[in-house]
């Protein structure tokens, strides 16, 4: 009866998620029988509403990988400040090889983005943004560093309201 319970709960959970597969490798591994393969996965999930997280799973098969990915992507979410469907301020971030750059844009304008950086803005909930990919072409960069912008934004966002109030 418990166990039923706690299954409806993560059922009616992840419901109100947004799950979007960005990358899907398939990666071998050379043993002693032969050649192991395995896939891995990353996928990014957001509510549209200002919460957005990115995942990475690892697994035998292409199923439990998305699988494991989506469930590191619910534990690793950051709230994104979201005023009149855009962000707050410009914000430039370099992440190892990856350099993002994200610029509010005005009301109708769209989402203006790359593939890896349109998924996270996108699963976010942001309606206008502007943004250019400039360092690398890896997408698993490239959506690390889009997360880590939108989380570094919010800390700022804060302390910046926090300082207002004051």
């Amino acid at each position: 009866m418990a166990d039923a319970n706690f299954t409806n709960q993560i059922d009616r959970r992840s419901d109100e998620y947004e799950e979007k597969i960005v990358q899907v490798s398939r990666v071998s591994k050379k043993t002693k029988g032969g050649n192991k393969i395995g896939f891995s996965v990353i996928a990014v999930v957001g509510d549209r509403k200002g919460k957005v997280g990115v995942g990475l799973g690892k697994a035998p098969d292409v199923s439990s990988a998305i699988k494991k990915g989506v469930l590191a992507g619910k534990k690793n979410l950051v709230e994104v400040p979201i005023v009149n469907g855009t962000i707050p301020f410009e914000f430039y971030i370099k992440l190892g090889a990856a350099k993002v750059l994200l610029k509010p844009a005005p009301p109708g304008s769209g989402v203006i983005a790359g593939g890896a950086v349109r998924s996270v803005v996108s699963a976010a909930g942001i309606q206008n943004i502007s943004s250019k990919v400039l360092g690398t072409k890896n997408q698993a960069s490239n959506v690390y560093a889009a997360v880590e912008a939108l989380r570094l934004l919010s800390i700022r966002y804060k302390r910046e309201q926090e300082r207002k109030s004051k």
